[in-house]
């Protein structure tokens, strides 16, 4: 599959209505090939897994060629869009964020979550990080490719848990070229609900033990947008 086709294709898998995207996280070809064996129709990696499975911890501390030579066996090895879990985005400047980006897509990966968080302090300013949601956006047209940039925010996982600025901060993503907003840390079904309709994107949740289901969030949120759904490793 080529990544244009990849990428018409992650992006079509989250905008089916009643068909929820489940995304099962994997970090290595094991994984990658036994989620895809399990059916499903596309795959994300997760840093934390990708980062442990290496010997390295979690959180903004995984060099990038490590990452990407992870990222190239599993795209090679699978038939499924990927996609990949930049944090960060390795660099805080502008070029080095260009430069991972465009290391992702020559990695084979057609869709990037992008953290507003630093990995430690407060997150990311909201004009900042729709900023780098901008420079990713340019990256990926420079290199062709439609990449779906599922733009994370960490308000509730690390940071205030207010509603009104994770609406705008979604918002915002959005307006800067984000194809969706990823809000992890909430398993409330009136807060998603309500981030679903006040986001004009597909809206990710994470799924792990104690949250919500498949069935229930989708049978709560029938009158909405496509969700599409994060499961964490293990």
């Amino acid at each position: 599959m080529s990544d244009l086709d990849g990428a018409a294709l992650f992006h079509d898998l989250h905008q089916r209505p009643g068909r929820p995207l489940v995304l099962a996280n994997c970090w290595d070809v094991v994984t990658a090939r036994l989620v895809e064996e399990a059916g499903a129709a596309a795959l994300a990696t997760t840093s934390a897994a990708v980062a442990w499975s290496l010997g390295r911890p979690d959180g903004h501390r995984l060099e990038l060629d490590l990452m990407l030579a992870t990222l190239r066996r599993i795209t090679t090895a699978v038939d499924v869009p990927v996609s990949c879990d930049i944090e960060g985005g390795f660099g805080e400047d502008d070029a080095a964020l260009a430069a991972a980006v465009r290391g992702v897509i020559e990695a084979g990966a057609v869709g990037v979550n992008l953290e507003d968080s630093t990995g430690s302090g407060p997150l990311r300013s909201i004009d900042e990080a729709a900023h780098r949601v901008r420079v990713v956006r340019d990256a990926a047209r420079k290199a062709g490719v439609d990449l779906f940039i599922n733009a994370r925010t960490d308000t509730y996982l690390s940071g205030s848990g207010d509603l009104d600025e994770t609406v705008l901060r979604g918002r915002a993503f959005v307006e800067a070229g984000a194809s969706g907003v990823f809000v992890p840390g909430t398993g409330d079904l009136d807060v998603i609900g309500t981030l679903v309709e006040a986001v004009p994107a597909p809206l990710n949740v994470l799924v792990g033990p104690g949250s919500p289901t498949v069935p229930e969030l989708d049978g709560a949120l029938t009158h909405a947008e496509l969700n599409a759904l994060q499961r964490p490793p293990g």
